[in-house]
């Protein structure tokens, strides 16, 4: 058995989270090969690092780590090769080192991408609270393992779309004040798409930071990313997922023209693509209506309201119902239509109040106002709830 020698404990290179150098396509195929001398100079080539200092990382000395390179020395007990892989970075599986903590972790990758997609399934079912407690256990667990310096490919590649989840669905539950918090754990996940090189996976990023962006209130910065995640959508599909929220976003700035234009693009695809609860007649309907009326026309969203509203070409989720009572509450209200205008927005409380979207209780708030005091005081009240369980 080979022992490499030691030079006292060796100093901790400090893990930088937007390098992931163990995550690019070149590393893993150099980790698929497990031999050492190859992982060894990929490392110090990466980091500009000569053999001392990577022997000083190792606690080995210069000649030890040129014997490893050159295939003169080779590392066979268990205890240097878990020594090694740490140092590294590295999961110790990836040096054909299997132990309990490494286990572990790969049944976390196992099973987490089971839980992100039950999470996501949990948020568009109208239950985002519930899909926030099962995804935060988890990106705890992969923010803790990055900390420490692993940075595996697959690890990152769900850490990406666990931060990405996190967020959408705080961006249901949090009131306005706090939808800055979703916006930051998906502008997370853009310092670790960015490595894989993958378009669909960086528009998907942007297109869903871009959204949580325009809920907190920071619109011409969500109207970059979501034109950037449009531009580079690798095929109809993913540029249809975007535009909608495009649409939403250029409303919001007052933007008509690139309104305009996203909304009937939008509509263009929906004869081409598969719909989504996006990407259908219902939905861009509401879509339309809301901005129709932050550009400016609201008597062309009076008539447009006027026509028959079009069915869900597919199922949607529940609180898709309730911010389409806000923005058809919206529209009779301007149409001086204040009884229609107040039974539309006391349902959307109902529903905001019993599916806990605290933002859709803000939206009645405004466009209640004076006007129907009422409903904005029940709006005020069961917002005043929400809040209170949420600080709970």
């Amino acid at each position: 058995m080979d022992t490499p020698p030691k030079a006292g404990k060796p100093p901790r290179r400090s893990p930088r989270l937007v390098s992931w150098h163990w995550a690019t396509p070149e590393a893993q195929a150099i980790l698929a090969t497990r031999n050492l001398s190859a992982i060894l100079k990929y490392h110090r080539r990466v980091h500009g690092d000569s053999q001392t200092q990577t022997g000083e990382l190792l606690g080995y000395d210069k000649t030890y780590v040129s014997a490893l390179e050159l295939g003169k020395r080779r590392l066979n007990d268990i205890g240097s090769l878990r020594h090694v892989a740490e140092r590294l970075s590295l999961p110790a599986h990836v040096l054909g080192v299997t132990d309990a903590a490494d286990a572990d972790h790969r049944a976390m990758l196992q099973f987490g991408q089971s839980t992100v997609r039950l999470a996501e399934i949990a948020r568009q079912s109208g239950h985002a609270a519930e899909a926030v407690s099962e995804l935060w256990p988890l990106v705890a667990r992969l923010e803790a393992r990055a900390r420490d310096g692993s940075t595996e490919r697959e690890a990152l590649r769900l850490l990406a779309q666990a931060r990405l989840s996190l967020g959408t669905a705080l961006g249901n539950v949090l009131p306005e004040e706090r939808l800055a918090t979703a916006a930051h754990w998906t502008a997370k996940s853009l310092d670790v798409v960015e490595v894989f090189d993958d378009p669909s996976l960086t528009s998907t990023a942007l297109r869903m930071h871009g959204n949580e962006l325009r809920k907190a209130g920071l619109t011409g910065a969500a109207v970059d990313r979501l034109t950037h995640a449009a531009a580079i959508a690798p095929a109809l599909p993913e540029r249809a997922a975007v535009l909608p929220l495009l649409a939403r976003a250029a409303g919001a700035i007052g933007n008509g023209t690139l309104f305009d234009h996203a909304i009937r693009e939008a509509q263009q695809l929906l004869d081409t693509v598969d719909h989504t609860s996006l990407v259908n007649p219902s939905a861009l309907f509401e879509i339309r209506l809301r901005g129709l009326i932050s550009t400016g026309r609201p008597r062309d969203a009076i008539r447009l309201a006027e026509a028959a509203a079009p069915t869900a070409s597919v199922a949607v989720a529940p609180q898709w119902r309730v911010i389409e009572l806000v923005t058809t509450g919206r529209v009779r209200l301007l149409a001086g239509d204040e009884a229609g205008a107040a039974e539309l927005l006391g349902a959307a409380v109902h529903e905001a109040q019993a599916q806990r979207l605290p933002h859709q209780l803000q939206r009645v708030v405004r466009a209640a106002g004076d006007i129907l005091p009422s409903v904005s005081e029940a709006a005020h009240e069961a917002l005043t709830q929400l809040r209170s369980d949420i600080a709970a």
